[in-house]
């Protein structure tokens, strides 16, 4: 017994002074996994930061990015914050207009801007019986055994990192990039974007984007909101950053556990899986939101991935099923268009991730709304067919148009928060 809790003292003091991906790599045990440690890169850059897990603001950003937010801040729409960062919006849908001006996603699951000049959503992979496997609010410390296992599968995902959890585990980040993955952004803070002002939300995304490039060595074009919340406000913002929106089509709803028991989530993925044999996505693919926030959530997802190989036929990443082969600013990193992932290429040409402390960060002043700046975003079009018959084109969420306000309840949120706050401070639920 002694030795072996010797040996347990050993690994997790390894684990506690890891300098690299490649070191935390090393195990699946989640306490070891999530053993706190110290990282000079993210020391070093820290200061340049808002508080971890706090709204963002502007205070701690560089000038460039300050005056990036004076010049847009008087062409951004005129459309007023709504409701609540964690997610109460009762004093804003009594009253709120049906004809959903400012498309919001949170009223009527909007996806195509009422602003011209806007990018629409890509809420797709536009080829038939496609699966978008995108995974959001990580890196999460225990994930590695849920990477072993995509590893395993030869199976590459689109991450959508929190850029809070990006500095709180970085090598637990740098090993998404090592593997093959797509990194897309999701917020600093991870709260509801329509609630925040003009500054915190520009700088909920200037700072994840900062995050993952100082990180791990790429800016990222693709953005997830928390919860799906979004409108034009919000959007415009995103755009001028450089920065696609991205929601999805079907939701596992994992992120709820265990607030709905295993058995709905796992109902959840069935009737995904089932609509794919009964032809529901002969025409399009789908974005399919499932997460790491959690060892659950995580399971959850290497439980049902055998059954979702054998009803789809083909399971990539947003990037690949949109045909685009350099998703980032920095044009060294390339990966497989979808006629190469047809042909079995999983494996893109990527330089190793870096963190660089206050790298500089191209922001490009890309709104496209009239009287701004205009350059496009070279993300990948939504329209794309990638070779293969399909109607493409960026459409709405499945949930009814027609459907009441279906925001997430205050009890999920909460939920949801609590466990993000618990795995910052090393914390993880064995589930």
């Amino acid at each position: 017994m002694a030795l072996k809790l010797a040996a347990v003292s050993l690994t997790l003091a390894a684990f506690a002074n890891a300098q690299s991906w490649q070191d935390k790599a090393q195990s699946v045990d989640p306490t070891t996994e999530c053993q706190v440690y110290s990282y000079p890169p993210v020391q070093a850059m820290i200061k340049n930061y808002p508080t971890i897990w706090q709204i963002a603001n502007l205070q701690t950003a560089d000038n460039d990015a300050i005056a990036l937010f004076n010049t847009l801040n008087s062409t951004i729409p005129q459309i007023n914050p709504k409701g609540t960062p964690m997610g109460d919006f009762s004093n804003v849908t009594p009253t709120y207009p049906a004809a959903d001006p400012d498309c919001w996603w949170s009223y009527h699951q909007c996806t195509t801007p009422k602003i011209q000049g806007i990018n629409p959503d890509v809420t797709r992979c536009p080829t038939p019986n496609t699966w978008g496997l995108t995974v959001d609010d990580g890196p999460n410390c225990s994930h590695n055994a849920y990477y072993d296992y995509l590893q395993s599968q030869n199976q590459k995902a689109t991450l959508f990192y929190i850029g809070s959890n990006v500095l709180d585990w970085p090598l637990e980040a740098q090993r998404g990039l090592a593997d093959g993955h797509e990194i897309c952004a999701h917020t600093w803070s991870h709260r509801y974007m329509t609630a925040l002002t003009n500054e915190e939300a520009f700088a909920e995304l200037y700072f994840s984007k900062k995050a993952i490039k100082d990180v791990i060595g790429v800016t990222p074009q693709c953005w997830r909101p928390p919860f799906g919340d979004v409108d034009d406000r919000i959007r415009y913002i995103a755009q001028a950053l450089g920065m696609q929106t991205v929601i999805w089509v079907e939701d596992t709803f994992d992120y709820e556990y265990p607030t709905l028991p295993q058995t709905t989530i796992d109902q959840n993925y069935q009737n995904i899986i089932n609509k794919a044999k009964n032809g529901t996505y002969d025409t399009e693919g789908i974005l399919v939101l499932s997460h790491e926030l959690q060892n659950f959530t995580m399971s959850e997802n290497m439980k049902w991935f055998p059954q979702i190989q054998q009803a789809f036929k083909w399971i990539t990443p947003l990037a690949v099923c949109n045909n685009n082969t350099k998703p980032y600013i920095e044009q060294d990193y390339t990966y497989p268009n979808f006629e190469q992932w047809m042909s079995g290429v999983r494996n893109g040409s990527l330089l190793a991730p870096t963190a660089s402390p206050n790298a500089p960060i191209s922001l490009p002043f890309s709104s496209g709304h009239a009287g701004s700046v205009s350059t496009s975003i070279p993300y990948g079009s939504p329209t794309a067919t990638a070779g293969v018959t399909g109607t493409g084109g960026a459409q709405s969420s499945n949930k009814s148009a027609a459907s009441p306000m279906m925001a997430i309840p205050a009890s999920s949120v909460a939920v949801l928060l609590t466990t993000l706050l618990g795995i910052v401070s090393g914390a993880t639920l064995l589930l």
